[in-house]
């Protein structure tokens, strides 16, 4: 995954990298030292450039879906029903949608597993799942699609006060 030993053992190395790539995708930018934005940037870059070769691969297909019924304010609509033995409880009422979605081609769900398996799976502040996959297809990749590579730049700030390390702020363009 990288050449740099970074100081670390390689699980310690794999998983500080893959969080600094999560935080370069969601974020647009992090603050680390110059060794480490060259690592990152390099990962963040073959990812990039992944996304944008697999962003348009993709089909829309139809397929029919059963969902709860819904009211006009929102609640499921529920009927009662008396089972073999006699008793009777409360049964939601289902119905069938057709709907529209969009069906990754192999080598976009490759592209896809690529992604998922070298990016950390990240929260909102409401606690709900944020994709990254899709946000870098969606999102990113048509942004990014004319540029043939250089995805991100290293901006240096100077040594950090305590132990001299060089800063740097690595970036998507």
């Amino acid at each position: 995954m990288a050449n740099r030993k970074l100081g670390r053992t390689a699980d310690h190395r794999k998983a500080l990298l893959k969080n600094q790539v999560t935080e370069v995708i969601l974020h647009g930018q992090i603050t680390t030292t110059e060794q480490k934005a060259k690592e990152v940037k390099s990962l963040v870059d073959s990812l990039m450039a992944l996304a944008c070769k697999e962003k348009d691969n993709f089909e829309k297909v139809e397929v029919t879906k059963s969902k709860a019924k819904v009211d006009e304010n929102g609640n499921k609509v529920t009927e009662t029903v008396t089972s073999k033995n006699g008793n009777k409880y409360s049964k939601v009422v289902r119905v069938e949608v057709k709907e529209t979605v969009q069906k990754d081609k192999p080598s976009r769900l490759a592209a896809r597993r690529t992604l998922m398996r070298n990016l950390n799976k990240v929260k909102d502040a409401k606690g709900n799942n944020i994709d990254l996959p899709a946000k870098m297809f969606n999102e990113l990749a048509p942004k990014y699609a004319k540029n043939n590579g250089g995805y991100t730049r290293i901006i240096k700030l100077g040594k950090r006060r305590g132990d001299a390390a060089e800063e740097v702020i690595l970036q998507l363009v």
